[in-house]
């Protein structure tokens, strides 16, 4: 057992996790609970893939900071084992996402999602291109589950997924902010300032609740998200993210309404 939870602490578990479930909640709303179950499974592995190889990657650096609630630091998984995890996964992860419910097509949009979370790990994250991935990952998943169900996403889906993960971008670089400017990991929060990238966050999340409140008006989750969203350009470091997750949950309530209201329910 406390091997299995050092693999779910090195995938990041707490957002592989909401990931996870927002996949569940909205394919859910799009399919029914059966094939929800498998794709979210398919997008689980994804997210194990890449949180593994950030970890990896990130190995070194980690060392250096003393990181020692990560399991490679604190030496409960050895890169070998995590790597081996990785190639057991992946094919998996291919299989699931091809040949489930999502259908070739929309697999092959999750199967990309993979593939650009993993450049970011290894190749993006220190640019000032790093918000990119980000942008594309999180605004191709919903995309994917409604491609999947044969219809054509509406261009707000993608925007809300691509403005929730470019907050998380900056809000992820905001928490180890000081650590990653030492070791020159110069991803474009650290290129912009800590200031700058507050406000930033909190106007992708606003922008986010917006275009999302847009299509499903909810007053009541409109002004706690841009109150939540307002408070994070203040608040301390370890409170950030939690503010973040906040506000994501309220707009994945409005995602999952109005996918389930304005794109509908594939029964078959």
């Amino acid at each position: 057992m406390a091997k299995i939870k050092s693999y779910l602490i090195a995938c990041h578990f707490g957002p592989t996790l909401l990931v996870t479930a927002v996949t569940f909640l909205l394919a859910t709303s799009l399919w029914w609970e059966g094939p929800a179950f498998i794709i979210a499974f398919g997008i689980f592995l994804g997210q194990l893939i890449v949180g593994w190889t950030n970890d990896l990657y990130d190995f070194r650096d980690d060392l250096k900071h003393n990181r020692v609630k990560k399991p490679l630091v604190a030496g409960d998984l050895k890169p070998a084992e995590l790597k081996r995890a990785i190639f057991i996964a992946l094919p998996i992860a291919i299989i699931v996402n091809l040949f489930g419910p999502l259908g070739f097509k929309a697999g092959a949009i999750s199967i990309l999602g993979i593939g650009i979370g993993v450049s970011y790990n290894f190749y993006l994250k220190p640019t000032a291109f790093s918000p990119i991935p980000y942008a594309l990952a999180f605004g191709l998943l919903p995309v994917a589950l409604v491609v999947s169900t044969d219809r054509t996403p509406p261009l707000w889906m993608f925007w809300a997924g691509a403005l929730l993960g470019m907050s998380a971008h900056f809000a992820n670089v905001l928490k180890d902010f000081r650590e990653d400017k030492e070791s020159g990991i110069e991803s474009l929060p650290i290129r912009l300032g800590r200031i700058p990238s507050r406000l930033i966050t909190a106007t992708f999340l606003i922008a986010a609740t917006l275009v999302l409140n847009s299509v499903n008006p909810n007053t009541a989750i409109l002004v706690i998200g841009i109150i939540a969203s307002t408070l994070s350009i203040f608040a301390p470091r370890f409170i950030l993210f939690k503010l973040l997750m906040l506000v994501a949950l309220l707009d994945v309530v409005l995602l999952v309404n109005a996918a389930g209201e304005l794109i509908g329910s594939r029964t078959v």
